[in-house]
């Protein structure tokens, strides 16, 4: 301590007036925050691998020279033990989605928007940063490479399918290795690939914006391998929909840096990366869990395990290593990782649950109880369309009334002589609305809207759902309106549709089909 406390002294002319040591990161280096008596702060950090530390500031000092989001280096001590960094603050990403993380996986918008611009910042660093870097300072090794997925792959054997007991063929699954490293390094590989990119290695500034530490295990290889590393950690239980959104935002960015591969390739060549790296976690955590007994490793497999479920259902077109593939298959149904049973509700509660569950429900919640409004159904859909200046159609339903819509910003027939007389009903009006084509644009995002309810309101047995159109008279635009998108429910689902032309007189019933 009194070597850094030196090194400070050196940098800021002054001894700091108060050293706070900070939370440990499971490495070999020890953090602590300096402060001068003006309230500005530094990072001083101790490492005990020189090569390390090294591998560290070398990176992050050229890093900043490519004015990337990380610490800049203030001051390093001669044997490269010490150095001082700026200071990041406290907040890092993996704190900020904590909440999503503990509820099960359900992030929020917020929380969400925080991983879009970790992804979308990340080929910043793997492909900006790679520009003039000189990979010899990497720590421990310059390069992924088949050798060094063969080590890891070993490691997963050794550290984590042994301990299992599970019977296997040694040189088969040999062989199937070697296939899976020679395919994993096919590819040229002109990226950072920063090896710990994870939620808890990127801290938020003021802004929320990303910025990254923990790099120094970084080397040149391909840029599948860190966006594999984040999506997949079993701990953030990141839903598919928001895995395929993230992948596709990532996909998006890189486009900006590099000539990026089509999709489907993108696509096949990530999910080798994603079984690799679950390969490579299941031989931390067989290590650090069944040897060095530590809990949360322990507690960390059985999701993990379920990844691996998920992945293999790709099959042999994305994975040709049949000996491989179905050495984990058989891993996956052992009697320790049989998919543990969510709770139902407790039936002597008071609750009636539903015997069809409408919803993909998360399992933390049960399943979804019972409405008195399931199941009754068929559907009757009612359309209208009506005058503002009268007002709103009322709904005798019962059940206070549906969407409405003002139709009257598109451009209205009626302000022209030769359509006073007629309604959206006839051709002359019809052809006027659907050649200026405002209408069109109107009506797309009313039918998505109108066809997602209806295939829900018909999935519970609804019995009644309504539509109403406004526009100034209540008798072009709504009336084209009202008919076009009756006609489209009843001809997509077969669905009883009533129409009502209120300010014109006119009703009609499209008849339910088969």
């Amino acid at each position: 301590m009194e070597k850094l406390i030196e090194l400070y002294r050196k940098w800021a002319g002054k001894a700091p007036q108060n050293i706070e040591k900070l939370a440990g990161a499971g490495s070999n280096r020890s953090y602590f925050r300096l402060t001068d008596d003006g309230g500005r702060t530094v990072v001083g950090v101790i490492g005990t691998s020189r090569d390390e530390n090294h591998a560290f500031i070398y990176l992050a000092r050229h890093f900043t020279k490519r004015q990337l989001p990380v610490p800049e280096i203030l001051a390093v001590a001669d044997d490269e033990t010490r150095y001082l960094q700026t200071d990041l603050g406290n907040t890092s990403l993996f704190d900020a989605i904590r909440g999503g993380r503990e509820a099960g996986g359900r992030y929020n918008l917020a929380e969400q928007e925080l991983l879009r611009k970790a992804v979308r910042e990340l080929p910043n660093i793997q492909l900006r940063g790679a520009r003039g870097l000189d990979y010899a300072n990497c720590y421990p090794q310059p390069e992924f490479d088949q050798e060094s997925v063969l080590f890891d792959l070993n490691y997963f054997k050794y550290c984590f399918l042994k301990a299992t007991e599970l019977d296997f063929h040694e040189l088969k699954l040999e062989a199937n290795f070697r296939m899976f490293a020679k395919d994993l390094t096919s590819e040229p590989m002109e990226a950072f690939l920063y090896r710990d990119f994870q939620a808890r290695n990127i801290m938020l500034d003021e802004d929320l914006n990303p910025q990254f530490i923990d790099f120094q295990g970084g080397r040149k290889g391909p840029y599948y391998y860190d966006l594999a590393s984040f999506l997949w950690q079993a701990s953030a239980k990141y839903s598919f929909k928001l895995r395929r959104e993230l992948v596709f935002e990532y996909y998006n960015s890189l486009k900006h840096f590099t000539e990026v591969p089509s999709k489907r390739h993108f696509v096949n060549r990530l999910s080798l990366f994603v079984l690799f790296r679950l390969l490579q976690v299941l031989g931390a955590y067989g290590f650090r869990g069944y040897f060095e007994r530590k809990r949360h490793f322990i507690d960390s497999i059985p999701p993990a395990i379920q990844n691996i479920r998920d992945i293999l259902q790709l099959g042999e077109e994305v994975f040709p290593y049949p000996y491989m593939m179905d050495m984990l298959k058989r891993l996956t149904e052992l009697p320790q990782f049989a998919l543990i049973e969510q709770p139902a509700l407790n039936r002597s509660d008071g609750y009636k649950v539903a015997e069809k569950d409408i919803y993909m429900a998360n399992p933390l919640d049960g399943p979804a109880t019972f409405s008195k409004y399931d199941g009754k159904g068929p559907l009757v859909v009612r359309v209208f369309s009506f005058s503002f200046k009268k007002g709103i159609p009322e709904d005798t339903s019962g059940n206070g009334g549906g969407y409405v819509f003002d139709c009257r910003s598109t451009h209205n027939p009626g302000r022209y002589e030769p359509y006073k007389q007629i309604t959206g009903l006839d051709e002359a009006v019809i052809r006027f609305l659907e050649d200026d084509g405002e209408i069109i644009e109107f009506l797309k995002p009313v039918y998505n809207l109108a066809d997602h309810h209806v295939e829900r309101y018909m999935q519970r047995g609804f019995t009644d759902l309504m539509f109403s159109f406004g526009c100034t008279g209540g008798q072009h635009r709504s009336v084209y309106s009202a008919q076009h998108l009756a006609e489209h429910l009843n001809e997509k689902y077969g669905v009883e549709v009533h129409i009502t032309h209120r300010e014109q007189g006119i009703e009609q019933v499209l008849e339910a089909k088969r």
